[in-house]
């Protein structure tokens, strides 16, 4: 059964998720805004049933050049599918923090095999 957690209390638990990546990293994450909804949608040509944790857009810090133009990078969470593997409120808070750090470490330029690897897939 899904954990249930109101909208509050699961931003809360992405604010601490932040807080907890280091300061100097904090620092770098300008132009980034992050946003909690309910569940991803599947863009053309992506298999209908796809479901995400969470998604990273926008041009990486090692991708990036002097584009003055850019808009501000985006990380998504998904709310639901987190409820819906959790099955305590402890797990769900961890799996935020999981994700978080994931998205954040795209915005880095990290890459998902890397992520793997270190356990933050």
């Amino acid at each position: 059964m899904p954990v249930q957690m109101s909208d509050d209390d699961f931003d809360e638990a992405a604010a601490r998720a932040l807080e907890m990546i280091p300061q100097a990293l904090r620092d770098k994450l300008d132009n980034v805004a992050v946003f909690v909804e309910d569940q991803y949608e599947p863009q053309p040509g992506e298999h209908p049933d796809t479901v995400l944790l969470g998604l990273y857009e926008g041009i990486p810090l090692t991708e990036r050049g002097a584009e003055p133009w850019a808009m501000p990078d985006r990380i998504t969470l998904y709310k639901e599918p987190i409820l819906q593997m959790c099955a305590t409120r402890d797990e769900v808070i961890e799996q935020v923090t999981i994700t978080v750090v994931h998205e954040v470490a795209h915005f880095f330029g990290i890459d998902d095999a890397t992520l793997h690897r270190l356990g933050w897939g």
